[in-house]
């Protein structure tokens, strides 16, 4: 090998590393908007009283008294929600040490189980907090009297069962002075049961779900439980909760998991001599969340992750957003769904499932139905003979316990999921939800935990004939370092959400409008309700401002109709690139919207119009550019990157390339000497024609590229050979990270 061809090698070498490392670093890394990014904008706000360890389980936002709680392993932090690292205050409550060693003889984890985790946290009163922990699987509850900045622990209770035993799946809901939870009644977890506990001293009447019978609740993970009035008559008010639970629906002997919604009235005793100190109202139904298929074959997302209620002006008839995954480990999938309540209610209105035949299959129940309905609340206004549950007749109360399902389903809105994430590395969790008010409408805009640490911004635009056009504004990674998933988000009147992990809590800003650019344009395009262009930059779009030069567009993102910087005012970026014959080069053209379609034209010498280029074996356009694996002499040309964003379309790139013949790089090379025949100098070769080999194969796309060249620089790693070429790379990359 010639002097010249070696250093030929080495500088393309060098080049081809640089370029396609900045290629892996963007598209095989996907957060848009990093930790350091969020804190450089001042949009993120890291609680300092996060540790490793902590655990962070649940958060109770008193916006009435401006404070936070924040519920943690042993401990309990009081923040203010307008500034979390303003004089935070932590009350310690660990599990008694014979506990904890009980719990690990147990064969429990002595850090992520043997403790106390603040699960329970509930508003009892103006001076009183209501919680409980796991501690170390022996729950204990306590009131937390709360005076301005001063805390204290009293009215200790021992052994509560209506708190959780495990950390996972357990909900609780307080109203009326009564606690409703969900969770597991034994210390393995497989009894899960729904409970009412506390209330006034004459009225204390412990109430659970039958756990004798699996087809109430077989091993159920509660999601969360919401208190509404079904009427204007207090008798009726109900409380709706949400999980899932192994089931044997349908013939299959196979058990599945299926998502439910089930309620029971607040004013349930229980019965007199049949379901005694047992829920009589317990009524459930099927939660369906699915894309509707061929032929009638549905993909079904199974799992229940997480419930938000979204507030209407008509408080008995909240919005219900749904969180679900599959249950398939090969297709991974995510969607949100919501369901009216009026359509819950339809279904708790109607038919009764019933098993029969041999295979114990679920059909309607077309027998009599016995006299009052099953499930419904005792009230004087509807019976004036029954007053309580208690006066129910036997069959009524025997009819419900073996028909606690409901033969219909719940179906969305839409009949179809407003946001789906498919074959991704995340999966959704958590979900909070933030009605907005724009210049040409009100929108949900959503914010959704992944089980990666991060948190989508997705706003669901209805189109005509109900068509859902989801757009996920931001991805979030909120965390500095990886957090395994999002315990909880909240959203508070002040515009700030509070992200939870298991070591941390941030407090994160709902807009970064700036982030949309300096144009009319790009702040229209990016079709976010919380921003709008106030004729100097893209702001804070305050509905009651009386500012004239307002510019938004959410519906259809047009800026065409809205803008005066669409032509004249929009500045294409100019390049010129060299490439030589036979080799590889990469034109990089990124838009700043998701929502965009990218194309590429190319207008040769000669030529009097655009064409726009296609890929093939030769070409391969990717997220971050145009890749043109060999180059020929006629690829010389002015090359078009063009952003299209339903009728809006602006150029981005305008780049001259020129191709260089071999000849001409011959001819510039200086002369150096003939090295010696040094093993080690045949080295950068047998790379190069590495880099070779990965350009001539069939086309791939750019993720098997990164993996491709990170696995020979691994080899190439473990060699210890050409450290000076390494050390070059990395020089190179250094600002990448």
């Amino acid at each position: 090998m010639n002097g010249v061809l070696f250093w030929r090698a080495f500088f393309l070498f060098s080049m081809f590393v640089h370029i396609v490392h900045a290629m892996c670093f963007h598209l095989c890394i996907h957060p848009h908007l990093t930790s350091s990014e969020l804190i450089h904008s001042r949009s993120v706000v890291p609680f300092v009283g996060s540790s490793e360890g902590q655990r962070f389980q649940t958060v109770l936002l008193d916006e009435e008294k401006s404070r936070l709680l924040l519920g943690a392993k042993d401990h309990i932090y009081l923040l203010d929600p307008d500034n979390i690292n303003k004089h935070p205050k932590k009350l310690s409550w660990p599990a008694p040490r014979d506990r904890v060693d009980i719990c690990i003889l147990a064969g429990k984890n002595p850090l992520t189980e043997c403790a106390n985790f603040i699960r329970v946290l509930h508003i009892y009163n103006r001076t009183h907090i209501y919680t409980c922990g796991t501690g170390a699987f022996h729950p204990t509850c306590a009131f937390l009297e709360v005076k301005g900045h001063k805390e204290a622990r009293n009215s200790k209770q021992e052994n509560a069962d209506q708190c959780l035993f495990t950390l996972r799946c357990s909900v609780s809901v307080f109203s009326d002075h009564y606690l409703y939870a969900g969770t597991t009644s034994d210390f393995l977890g497989k009894d899960s049961m729904f409970s009412r506990s506390l209330g006034p001293p004459p009225d204390q009447h412990y109430i659970r779900t039958d756990i004798s019978e699996d087809y109430w609740i077989n091993e159920g993970k509660f999601i969360s439980a919401h208190p509404i009035a079904d009427t204007y008559n207090p008798d009726d008010d109900k409380i709706y909760f949400f999980f899932r639970e192994a089931s044997r629906d349908g013939s299959t002997k196979d058990k599945t998991v299926l998502s439910r919604v089930a309620r029971i009235c607040q004013n349930d005793v229980g019965g007199l001599r049949s379901l005694t100190n047992k829920w009589t109202t317990f009524l459930k139904a099927r939660l369906v969340c699915s894309i509707p298929g061929p032929d009638g074959v549905d993909t079904h997302f199974d799992e229940l992750q997480d419930i938000f209620l979204l507030p209407r002006r008509d408080e008995r008839n909240p919005m219900v957003y749904g969180v679900f995954t599959t249950t398939s480990s090969i297709f991974r999938g995510s969607a949100v769904c919501v369901y009216n309540m009026e359509d819950i209610r339809a279904v708790f209105n109607g038919p009764y499932a019933h098993k029969e035949g041999p295979d114990h299959r679920w059909v309607e129940y077309e027998g009599r139905i016995p006299y009052p309905r099953p499930g419904t609340c005792p009230s004087r206004t509807y019976d004036p003979h029954i007053k309580t549950t208690k006066d129910f007749p036997d069959e009524v109360i025997s009819f419900i316990r073996l028909h606690p399902l409901m033969y219909n389903f719940v179906h969305p809105m839409t009949g179809r999921p407003i946001f789906t994430r498919i074959n991704t590395e995340y999966r959704l969790t958590q979900i909070v939800v933030d009605h907005v008010a724009a210049e040409d409408g009100q929108y949900a805009v959503m914010f959704l935990g992944t089980d990666m640490g991060s948190v989508l911004k997705v706003v669901s635009i209805t189109q005509e004939n109900w068509y859902t056009e989801e757009i996920i504004l931001e991805e979030l990674q909120v965390f500095k370092v990886y957090v395994a998933n999002i315990v909880y988000v909240c959203v508070c009147v002040q515009q700030q959400l509070f992200v939870g992990g298991s070591d941390g809590l941030v407090q994160v800003s709902l807009h970064r409008c700036h982030i949309y650019g300096q144009g009319c344009a790009e702040c229209c395009l990016a079709r976010d309700p919380y921003c709008a262009w106030d004729g100097t930059q893209c702001s804070r779009y305050i509905p009651a401002s009386k500012r004239r030069a307002r510019r938004q567009d959410i519906k259809h993102g047009d800026p065409s109709s809205h803008c005066w910087d669409t032509e004249d005012g929009w500045n294409v970026e100019e390049k010129v690139l060299y490439g030589v014959e036979s080799n590889s080069s990469f034109l990089e053209c990124v838009s700043q919207s998701q929502q965009a379609l990218v194309r590429w034209f190319v207008l040769k010498p000669g030529a009097d119009h655009r064409q726009e280029i296609k890929p093939d074996e030769r070409v391969l356009i990717t997220e971050r550019g145009l890749l043109i694996r060999w180059l020929q002499r006629s690829d010389a040309g002015s090359y078009f990157c063009t952003s299209q964003e339903h009728s809006f379309t602006r150029t981005l790139l305008h780049l001259s390339l020129h191709i260089l013949d071999r000849g001409q790089i011959h001819a510039h090379q200086p002369a150096i000497r003939e090295p010696s025949e040094n093993p080690s100098m045949t080295e950068p070769r047998q790379h190069y024609k590495d880099y070779l080999r990965m350009l001539s194969g069939p086309v791939r796309s750019l993720d098997e590229y990164c993996e491709t060249l990170w696995h020979k620089e691994k080899k190439q790693k473990q060699k210890g050979k050409w450290k000076h070429v390494q050390e070059l790379r990395k020089s190179r990359n250094r600002r990448h990270h």
